[in-house]
């Protein structure tokens, strides 16, 4: 009956916040990485001259993963601010932790599976490739920009403001991926290209995943310890 019971209460949570995550413009960016996927595919399908491999799909999917975690991240806070949630959630000792927990989860998790599906899509219409290696190294860079996002919209507290940090540091990072190429710095560093020593390459791909896994913990943690001070956001 007790495990009865939590899994309810689990499935409550879940749901709840799922409304939250959803809410607002967060459809608009869904559909947007679909319209950007599907173009971008037939686009590659329908080019008699295209060759796509791994390393193609890798990049196609990396931008729609993008979109996906863009609006949660970024516009989560002051979407709190703007319905008063922020002040339940301060009311509540630790409360705010936990559900921004949840949510950050949530978040991944949607974001996972429906990369999952795009992946198999490309794998049917456009090359074969490993479902779950793909996903799993698309997250590292996606993982990253959401927890970084995250931080950013708890220092400046508004959804647009943190947008335009956001846009600004993606553009940068794009532009810097050409110079960096396959350097361990490049946050788009694609772990499906040709490279001519795959033993050197596979360190490099091993250290850009932990530096990105170190920066997206320290970014997440940031971000957490910024809610503790509740004058700024009431």
């Amino acid at each position: 009956m007790r495990l009865k019971n939590s899994a309810d209460l689990i499935v409550r949570i879940a749901r709840y916040n799922l409304k939250i995550i959803f809410a607002n413009r967060f459809i608009y960016f869904l559909l947007a990485s679909f319209l950007f996927f599907l173009l971008v595919a037939a686009i590659i399908f329908f080019n008699s001259d295209s060759d796509p491999d791994p390393g193609t799909i890798y990049n196609l999917l990396l931008f729609p993963g993008i979109l996906l975690i863009f609006y949660p991240s970024v516009f989560g806070i002051q979407n709190d601010v703007d319905s008063r949630m922020i002040e339940i959630l301060f009311g509540i000792p630790d409360y705010r932790y936990k559900v921004w927990g949840v949510r950050m989860i949530l978040t991944w998790v949607i974001v996972f599976f429906i990369l999952i599906c795009l992946t198999i899509l490309s794998s049917i219409a456009l090359v074969s490739v490993p479902v779950v290696d793909m996903v799993y190294q698309l997250m590292f860079p996606i993982f990253f920009l959401g927890c970084i996002s995250f931080m950013f919209s708890t220092l400046v507290k508004n959804g647009n403001g943190t947008a335009v940090i956001m846009i600004v540091i993606g553009m940068t990072f794009w532009i810097a991926a050409e110079p960096l190429s396959n350097s361990k710095w490049n946050l788009f560093l694609n772990p499906f290209s040709d490279y001519e020593n795959e033993s050197v390459f596979a360190g490099i791909i091993l250290k850009n995943r932990i530096y990105l896994s170190v920066g997206s913990a320290l970014s997440l943690l940031y971000g957490l310890l910024n809610l503790q001070k509740r004058e700024r956001f009431i």
